[in-house]
């Protein structure tokens, strides 16, 4: 099969290599749509070398659909041919977190004999024609959603869990700073989920398109505070909840400075290690404002793919460009500098979708 190769930091290249064999309860799956993730580009680089990946080579990509080519061995549930979305996490299954179905956060993150996946970063990953995948790994794709809208399950599912850590405020307001692909995503369930007002906090193309694709009101940082921008749509209160999910610095403060009493904040940002911010303690403890730390999208694809399904939540317009996979360096810089207003960019390694 061709598969995009990792080699060293930096360095990739379209590689001929063995079709990877399922083993006990995995099924190898024919990749049919990858989505480019912000962290994505992060790996290329090599900033992360030694941890994402853990080795050359490697083939990265985790935000996929496809079709299911062959099965393992104790696979009851699924069969060839069945269309199917992954997700990155598979938790080893026996810790005090994955047992409580928390297995983003694995107590035996990275150790591959516990039975610990993380594809795409740790394991092997989708930008190939084939990989393999545990059952748990996989949600049935329905059979009208597309590969391509499978592909962004991931993405709507991170959305998903952190909107559900906060909660959100029937009739409330809601902010969310950052409108990427998670921002905005984050915005729409905020509203399938019962908020009045959404409120989006960004600058340029990408707060432009927050606008076109759904939010009430715009705030561009760049031109006003964006802290008091936010409270003025409150008469002053401040929201019910505030989404993060830009990963800049100085956000996390403003986040708790936009919400009201007894708010909620939720971080769907990663933010680079190199941000470490102070937080204003007492205004926290004396407001009672709850902070959530979100991670990935555990236990969510099914129903954010049924979501999706049914036209309460709509990616397909967050899909601004697809490539094949032998063009992945120009989807990659599409991505990365945003290039015609590039939202989400997709790789289809078998060939085009038929429409």
């Amino acid at each position: 099969m061709q598969a995009l190769v990792l080699t060293e930091p930096g360095k990739f290249e379209i590689r001929d290599v063995a079709v990877p064999m399922p083993r006990p309860f995995e099924v190898q799956c024919r990749i049919r749509a990858v989505a480019i993730c912000g962290s994505d580009p992060e790996i290329f680089r090599g900033d992360l070398a030694g941890e994402w990946p853990p080795s050359y080579p490697f083939i990265a990509g985790h935000e996929w659909a496809g079709e299911i080519t062959a099965t393992g061995e104790g696979v009851l549930d699924y069969h060839v041919g069945d269309r199917v979305a992954g997700e990155a996490h598979k938790g080893c299954g026996t810790c005090r977190n994955c047992l409580n179905g928390r297995y983003t956060i694995c107590e035996n993150y990275g150790k591959p004999e516990t039975g610990h996946r993380h594809y795409g970063f740790k394991s092997q990953g989708a930008y190939a024609q084939y990989n393999v995948y545990s059952i748990n790994s996989i949600s049935p794709l329905p059979e009208n959603v597309t590969f391509r809208e499978g592909s962004m399950g991931d993405t709507a599912g991170v959305a998903l869990h952190g909107v559900e850590l906060s909660g959100v405020t029937p009739g409330g307001t809601v902010a969310v700073i950052g409108p990427g692909p998670i921002g905005i995503i984050s915005m729409r369930l905020a509203k399938a989920l019962g908020a009045a007002k959404t409120i989006v906090v960004g600058r340029g193309g990408r707060l432009a398109a927050a606008g076109r694709l759904g939010a009430d009101v715009l705030v561009d940082f760049e031109k006003e505070d964006p802290v008091d921008a936010v409270r003025r749509e409150c008469n002053g209160l401040g929201v019910d909840e505030a989404f993060e999910c830009s990963g800049a610095e100085g956000t996390l403060n403003q986040a708790i400075r936009m919400v009201r009493k007894g708010g909620r904040v939720s971080l769907l940002g990663v933010p680079p290690d190199s941000v470490v911010e102070g937080v204003p303690f007492k205004y926290i403890v004396h407001n009672e404002i709850a902070v959530f730390g979100s991670r990935a999208n555990p236990n969510v694809n099914r129903r954010v793919l049924r979501m999706i399904s049914s036209g309460r939540l709509r990616v397909s317009d967050l899909i601004t460009h697809v490539f094949p996979l032998i063009e992945f360096e120009q989807a990659l810089d599409t991505f990365v500098n945003r290039r015609e207003g590039a939202v989400k960019v997709v790789v289809e390694p078998n060939g085009k979708e038929k429409d």
